[in-house]
């Protein structure tokens, strides 16, 4: 697949698939953790539950504005090379988040380097839409 001969469109189809796979290996991991720990609802205070549930949550979080964001962007007439601009460190970022949840609580490496890039991703975003706006 030529991802950089595809229409935008498809290019935010492409990064909204991955982050769609992305969530459903989240919501398994979940799944597992529970069954592992016998926990029926919730997280039944099991840290492995924890994590799982959190990764799982600030994906649910984050993946929604993102897919949203290149939407707007594919409408707003962004290019195929600017969706990718923002779904590759998009995606790499919530990537490295969910797994860098799975060893701890706190502050590692992987949440850090997975917030940065999920952030970033998302001002360059609010940067394209708002000038988008402002010269429409």
């Amino acid at each position: 697949m030529d991802v950089m001969g595809m229409p935008p469109q498809q290019a935010a189809g492409f990064w909204t698939g991955l982050l769609i796979v992305l969530m459903i290996v989240l919501a398994f991991r979940v799944v597992a953790a529970r069954r592992k720990h016998r926990v029926l609802f919730g997280d039944g205070g099991k840290e492995p539950v924890v994590l799982a549930t959190r990764a799982f949550g600030n994906a649910a979080e984050y993946v929604p504005l993102g897919i949203g964001a290149m939407i707007l962007m594919s409408l707003v007439g962004a290019g195929t090379l600017e969706i990718h601009l923002f779904g590759a460190p998009f995606v790499l970022g919530r990537l490295v988040h969910g797994f860098g949840l799975k060893f701890g609580k706190g502050p590692g490496l992987g949440r850090l380097v997975g917030m940065i890039l999920t952030l970033t991703a998302l001002g360059y975003a609010a940067f394209l839409l708002l000038f988008a706006a402002a010269i429409a």
